[in-house]
């Protein structure tokens, strides 16, 4: 089959390496047109060489098109995966650490919240210059399928904005299918699942077993699980308030509610240090330094080791390439991804991105109606979606007012922060943030008068979070093993252990 896959922020190994290898499990895939995109060359080159090294290892004759140049990598593309982090883990840690400095404890921050609402406002106005160029030097038939964080919002501001149909991809739904199964007893592919929601609150309607509906044997199976009732304490919290079991981890579930991480000596009774996707503060930031780092350290080992399987038993359950493989093949493949409301969630606005379930075949993305979600379900996700409208239309116009309402509408910013120090928390991260929001180049002048202003300014808070030190390139040497599967994992949170 001859058609173009492209991939902006291809520095990315974990994605990068993972979803291409994927792609390569699919024997008529063998001939395609490969670019992989990235604004750093260093990054760009060491996957580049580790991926065409597997190629060539396997005797497939794809030449990776390696370049910096967006255009010339967009150039007739069909498929384009977005997998980029704007600003990278520079901006990550400002994400991170300035509100930290307001009482705002984020375990990740990259979907909502205040690092969340900030990361839009940086990816979303770059998404819109992707599409341009999409629109101008594409395949006419171009599709992206965006893996860039916050998705929603990139998945929303790509749809509504940029002009190119856009699918939202994530592994929180399957992530959550293999946990439920072997929480019940089962291989994850002999329970059936439904879920609807919005990305990373997404709720799981239907579990079943042979058509056993088994929703009624979760929360006891969880209770009674040592592990899990140690290490998913908000999971299961919510499960009991609201009846049905959220996709999200731990740590990611609670920074996008009000009531557990609001103040300091609540939050360490909700999460587990054993990884941190239970619950660390700041923990993922911290993970992707450390690797990052061992990437670094160890690339040119991974040079010498065996090449990558392209084994379908290999294959990954990131849905990237079954979806090209649905959509180029016409095998029919079954998931959950981010689209436009558009009445499929009855009870959520019309005009927002839901994650739910579709089928994909040579007839392209059907996506079923779901109806109504239960009614808290619907509550919880209903402002969450509000806030993801307040960011997008901020990130697009540049508009400070909606970006600080979209903070005031936060849950958890809301719970921890007043009005005012909201307004100063968006001042110091628009300053902080400026080389990667140019859409507020003006509000950024005004917002460091504003900060700088000695008569209205609010100290700090002297909170620091739940922590745990980062590893250094010497400690990571200690369990290479580990340290490797951090570097190269695309979903950092699969494997879950808990403290002892």
């Amino acid at each position: 089959m001859a058609f173009k896959v492209t991939f902006i922020g291809a520095g990315s190994v974990g994605f990068t390496r993972r979803l291409f290898s994927d792609l390569m499990t699919v024997p008529e895939f063998r001939d395609i047109q490969v670019s992989f995109m990235d604004i750093n060359p260093h990054n760009l080159d060491m996957v580049t060489r580790l991926c065409q090294r597997d190629l060539d290892e396997h005797g497939i004759p794809i030449r990776i098109h390696s370049t910096t140049d967006r255009r010339e990598a967009l150039r007739d593309a069909k498929y384009v995966i977005v997998c980029f982090r704007i600003g990278m883990l520079e901006a990550f840690e400002l994400d991170v650490d300035i509100p930290l400095k307001y009482g705002i404890d984020q375990c990740v921050g990259d979907t909502l919240c205040a690092g969340g609402i900030m990361y839009g406002q940086r990816g979303v106005a770059v998404m819109l210059d992707v599409c341009k160029d999409i629109r101008e030097v594409a395949h006419p038939d171009a599709m992206i399928l965006n893996y860039a964080n916050p998705n929603a919002m990139m998945t929303w501001a790509a749809n509504k904005y940029g002009g190119v149909k856009t699918l939202g991809l994530c592994h929180g739904v399957q992530g959550g299918h293999r946990q439920i199964a072997e929480a019940l007893g089962y291989r994850q592919d002999e329970v059936d699942i439904i879920c609807a929601g919005l990305n990373h609150q997404t709720w799981y309607l239907s579990v079943k077993h042979n058509g056993e509906d088994l929703l009624p044997k979760i929360l006891p199976a969880y209770e009674a699980d040592e592990a899990l009732s140690r290490t998913e304490k908000v999971r299961i919290d919510m499960l009991r308030n609201f009846g049905y079991y959220s996709t999200e981890s731990n740590g990611h579930l609670s920074e996008y509610v009000a009531w557990y991480r609001k103040r300091p000596g609540e939050v360490e009774k909700w999460i587990d240090l054993g990884t941190w996707i239970n619950g660390e503060t700041g923990g993922y930031l911290r993970v992707c330094r450390e690797g990052r780092n061992w990437f670094e350290e160890d690339f040119p080992n991974w040079m010498q080791e065996p090449p990558q399987s392209y084994l379908p038993a290999d294959r990954s359950q990131e849905h990237g390439s079954h979806i090209i493989e649905g959509l180029e093949t016409g095998r029919v493949y079954r998931g959950h991804f981010n689209v436009m409301n558009d009445g499929c969630i009855t009870n959520l606005p019309a005009e927002c991105v839901v994650e739910v379930p579709g089928y994909i075949d040579a007839n392209g993305v059907n996506i079923p109606k779901i109806g109504d979600l239960p009614l808290g379900c619907a509550a919880i996700c209903s402002q969450s979606a509000w806030v993801q409208r307040l960011s997008v239309e901020a990130a697009v116009a540049g508009d400070i007012t909606l970006l600080r309402q979209a903070m005031l509408m936060d849950p958890l910013t809301g719970a921890v922060c007043t009005p005012a120090e909201i307004f100063q928390m968006v001042d110091e991260m628009l300053i902080a943030q400026a080389q990667w929001l140019p859409q507020y180049k003006d509000e950024i002048q005004r917002a460091k008068v504003r900060f700088a202003d000695p008569a209205t300014h609010i100290p700090p808070r002297d909170y620091t979070g739940i922590r745990l030190k980062e590893k250094s390139v010497e400690e990571m040497r200690a369990n290479k093993e580990e340290s490797r599967k951090n570097a190269t994992e695309a979903d950092k949170a699969k494997e879950r252990p808990s403290a002892q």
